[in-house]
């Protein structure tokens, strides 16, 4: 539902390639994609999905502030513009993605957990409920400067994990650097999505990111 360190990866060989409209309006304008994220799971749904892309390191800068007065639609949207204006401001040409994605549970909005005991917190208010993932995702194009945002969501039940299932899980150290402190990727089997895109949980709506690439 939709509501510097540079490098670069290459596509597998039997891996998804782009579409002929995304690949088109690549080859038209000479632009290659670069991915403005720190983020490994974003940097393997992109190159899962077959896409060349290179990397570009945004600053520490460019993700932070959270106010308190903005809806998590709003605080994605932001962030990923945020992201992708520092690269393109580093950047001659190219199409810039910038991405970020928080957790939302009971009006809380829930980052990336500190240390063990706000993870901890964080999976206790998270368990036997639905809540919802927000990912905000900015195209901007370099050099005309043509940008896109959107907002992709998805729901979410877990199911009510016991105390020790719950400390085995810290233990393991599986959440750290994750909104919400978990990961759809880890495959644990107590989480179900109830509406929206598998990858955007993991980081990266892809499903998103096809439509605003036939867009830019």
């Amino acid at each position: 539902m939709r509501h510097g360190l540079t490098g670069s990866l290459r596509k597998p060989g039997n891996q998804t390639r782009l579409t002929g409209c995304e690949a088109s309006r690549l080859d038209e304008r000479s632009r290659r994609l670069v991915l403005a994220s720190t983020s490994p799971r974003r940097r393997e749904l992109l190159a899962d999905a077959g896409y060349e892309f290179e990397i570009v390191y945004p600053s520490d800068k460019a993700e932070c502030g959270i106010c308190s007065q903005e809806t998590p639609p709003e605080l994605v949207a932001r962030l990923a513009y945020q992201k992708a204006r520092e690269v393109a401001l580093r950047t001659e040409m190219g199409v810039i993605i910038g991405c970020d994605t928080v957790v939302e549970c009971c009006g809380q909005i829930l980052g990336k957990p500190k240390d063990r005991h706000h993870a901890s917190q964080m999976l206790r208010l998270l368990r036997d409920g639905v809540h919802r993932v927000y990912s905000g995702l900015c195209l901007w194009c370099r050099p005309d400067d043509k940008t896109l945002v959107d907002v992709d969501l998805t729901s979410l039940r877990m199911k009510n994990l016991t105390d020790v299932q719950l400390e085995k899980y810290l233990e393991s150290g599986e959440w750290e650097g994750k909104a919400g402190g978990f990961g759809w990727q880890d495959r644990h089997g107590w989480l179900q999505i109830v509406s929206g895109s598998e990858s955007n949980v993991v980081g990266l709506p892809l499903e998103l990111l096809q439509v605003m690439l036939a867009q830019i």
